[in-house]
């Protein structure tokens, strides 16, 4: 096996900034040039065209001083009640749109006849933790409620995120056992699980922090950003939680040249010691945001048709017409 990544990674992946040395402005800055190359076409070579089988439309949810933007596939041939996937995308809560997601997204609602919502949450500097979990919870109370009239089954709701989405997701999964709509299922892809002082005491960080996707420099300015100083980073570290008994069932999808490898690793080992079915998923050759990247890294491909699988088994299929 070998432990280079895929050319096209090397080559369109790589990191050309100076984490060290950029503030906050230019982090904005830079988030706006790359929401303009995800609205080309290069995209789609990269990151996927999606299924013909989910139709895509944007939809606004006003909230109290704030409006979200949510991207949202809907089943071609499928009928009420729909299950509910709310999606959150990567980006250290530093950039990202749901829109790269699409690939993914647009499968998981054709095949399993839901409704998927990627959703746009605030991004720091402007806003940092709790901002954008505030965001994810905020939507799925009132996606819950099909404000929209999509015929969704707010008894069937899963939940998935990638990096830092994976952080929101976890984080929704783990309330849902108190409060807020049952989350009956989670998957997450190369999720972040810890944002404490630990954060960068992971092998996979030191051994892969050099590879496309995610190096250990971004890692640590994501967190200097996204976590306000004098905050401890804790309450949104799921690993970190006292208890993860009574979590839904768990799916974490990682690649073996990932940074963020541990941070899944550890998380599905935390799950299973509290007694949560959760298993890891680890695609070689593959590196940080590689679900995102079909056209890049072929082991998208086997780690979409998993979480699709895993999803089939945990929520209530819909009719066909």
């Amino acid at each position: 096996m070998s432990a280079t990544p895929h050319l096209g990674v090397r080559v369109l992946m790589k990191d050309k900034v100076d984490w060290d040395s950029v503030g906050g402005d230019e982090v904005v800055a830079m988030r706006a040039k790359t929401e303009k190359l995800l609205a080309s076409p290069l995209l789609r070579f990269v990151a996927g065209r999606p299924d013909r089988g989910a139709c895509v439309k944007e939809h606004f949810l006003d909230l109290p001083g704030r409006r979200l933007r949510l991207r949202v596939f809907r089943p071609v041939t499928a009928e009420g009640p729909l299950p509910l996937v709310l999606s959150f995308h990567g980006g250290g809560f530093i950039a990202g749109l749901p829109e790269q997601n699409d690939w993914v997204n647009s499968r998981v609602s054709a095949a399993l006849g839901a409704v998927v919502v990627g959703v746009d949450y605030r991004l720091a500097p402007e806003h940092p933790l709790p901002e954008p979990v505030e965001d994810g919870s905020a939507a799925l109370d009132a996606l819950a409620e099909d404000p929209f009239g999509w015929g969704v089954d707010p008894e069937n709701i899963a939940v998935f995120g990638e990096s830092a989405g994976g952080t929101i997701a976890s984080l929704l999964a783990l309330r849902s056992r108190e409060e807020g709509p049952r989350v009956r299922a989670q998957v997450l892809a190369y999720p972040a699980t810890d944002w404490s002082e630990t954060r960068a005491d992971y092998p996979s960080l030191e051994l892969n922090g050099r590879n496309p996707g995610l190096s250990l420099p971004k890692w640590r300015k994501s967190a200097e950003l996204a976590v306000s100083p004098g905050d401890d980073g804790n309450d949104y570290s799921p690993v970190k939680f006292a208890s993860l008994a009574g979590a839904p069932p768990s799916l974490v999808v990682v690649g073996a040249l990932d940074a963020a490898l541990d941070h899944g690793r550890r998380y599905v080992e935390r799950l299973q010691s509290d007694g949560t079915e959760a298993r890891v998923l680890v695609y070689p050759r593959a590196t940080h945001g590689f679900v995102s990247t079909p056209g890049l890294v072929p082991a998208a491909r086997p780690a979409r048709d998993a979480i699709v699988a895993f999803l089939a088994e945990r929520l209530r299929p819909t009719v066909r017409r």
